[in-house]
């Protein structure tokens, strides 16, 4: 009979640069490390419309911790979205500053946590010595996110008719008839056209 499955990380690359060795905590319990790094942000953080740039600085000060389950990573990851005002379709430049926590556990502790209940999606687990920050880090900084961007809270964004950005023209505006005087109007238009004949 099969155990339950479990989320493991296909072969990890330790020179990936959102893969820390874990080697030097041993399983010693209490044990930490801190690391600082700046690398360039992986592909897709974000969502349709806001995110940080592929390859743009991201920050990581992080501090690992061996426990008895694994090991944890904690920290904070600073970057700057850059996305579209979901009103006028400028661009939005926002600064991200969130907190991370992930617990990367043993392989052998995986498979009684998922027996226990946890849901195996939610269980990530140690490959060797290694971990893998980038879904921690994804998971950290999409929700943080604002769900609908705006270049600035006031934002007016375009003029329904003509697609103009209101910001840009406060004034803008355009001649609009009421409904209820269309029928005067080209009753008046008949009456223009009768004279010149």
């Amino acid at each position: 009979m099969r155990g339950p499955a479990v989320h493991r990380p296909v072969h990890l690359d330790p020179r990936s640069p959102f893969v820390l060795d874990t080697h030097e905590l041993g399983r010693r319990p209490g044990s930490t490390r801190t690391v600082q790094l700046t690398e360039g942000a992986p592909e897709d953080l974000g969502t349709d419309v806001i995110g940080i740039p592929t390859g743009t600085d991201v920050e990581l000060d992080l501090r690992l911790e061996a426990v008895m389950e694994g090991v944890l990573v904690s920290g904070s990851v600073r970057g700057q979205a850059v996305g579209e005002c979901v009103r006028c379709l400028g661009e939005v430049v926002e600064n991200v500053d969130v907190h991370l926590t992930e617990l990367y556990v043993y392989p052998e502790r995986a498979a009684v946590a998922v027996e226990d209940g946890d849901d195996e999606e939610d269980v990530r687990e140690l490959e060797g010595d290694l971990v893998d920050l980038e879904p921690a880090l994804r998971d950290a900084v999409v929700p943080a996110l604002p769900f609908q961007p705006l270049c600035r809270p006031d934002c007016p964004g375009l003029c329904s008719e003509c697609g103009a950005r209101l910001a840009d023209d406060p004034d803008h505006s355009h001649e609009t008839l009421d409904p209820r005087w269309a029928a005067l109007g080209s009753l008046a238009s008949q009456v223009d056209e009768t004279k010149e004949s």
